[in-house]
């Protein structure tokens, strides 16, 4: 179960790291560079399909550690 844990670690990470930032830099934020910092973005394509793994392993990570606890 920890090979498992920690394979969806390393897999989580990765994943992390290939999202784009959708955040403005923190410069433009306080000297309120950008208007639209709250106006929604769709993720399409490629951004949408990286969003659902990164939700699916995050969820896997999490009751993986709660099983792994409770044994």
């Amino acid at each position: 179960m920890q090979i498992v844990l920690l394979i969806i670690a390393i897999l989580l990470i990765i994943i992390v790291l290939l999202q784009s930032g959708k955040a403005e830099p923190a410069s433009q934020i306080i000297s309120g560079g950008s208007m639209d910092l709250f106006n929604k973005r769709k993720e399409r394509g490629s951004e949408l399909v990286i969003s659902r793994i990164t939700l699916i392993l995050g969820f896997l990570f999490f009751i993986i550690s709660l099983v792994m606890e409770f044994m």
